[in-house]
């Protein structure tokens, strides 16, 4: 007999379908959120300020984990860079990988 096991992950601020789990630090608490992709751009465009005036740390890093529960490459890095060129207005994908052209423009001009 087959058995299929199912999870859903649910947006926690609206209960719609969530897209991604989204983990971030404040005050040397660490949070995750489970978040649809209209409700995690809104988290990325809320920080994008905050981030863009912040000093990186270096160390361990708290790296995106999708709705499937596999990590991604991007991390951290890929939200902070989706949000700096957002506000240099370039076209960025909410979600997916950050192109190598963005990722070059944001390292030349934090470096």
């Amino acid at each position: 007999m087959a058995k299929r096991v199912q999870v859903i992950h649910v947006d926690d601020i609206d209960g719609s379908d969530a897209a991604e789990t989204i983990a971030f630090a404040l005050d040397g608490i660490n949070y995750s959120i489970d978040l649809s992709a209209g409700n995690a751009a809104k988290l990325r465009e809320s920080f994008a300020p905050y981030i863009a005036a912040g000093e990186r740390q270096r160390g361990a890093s708290n790296r995106r984990v999708p709705a499937t529960g596999r990590r991604t490459g991007g991390g951290t890095a890929a939200t902070a860079i989706r949000a700096w060129a957002t506000e240099q207005g370039m076209q960025v994908s909410a979600r997916g990988r950050v192109s190598a052209e963005v990722r070059e423009a944001y390292e030349r001009a934090h470096s």
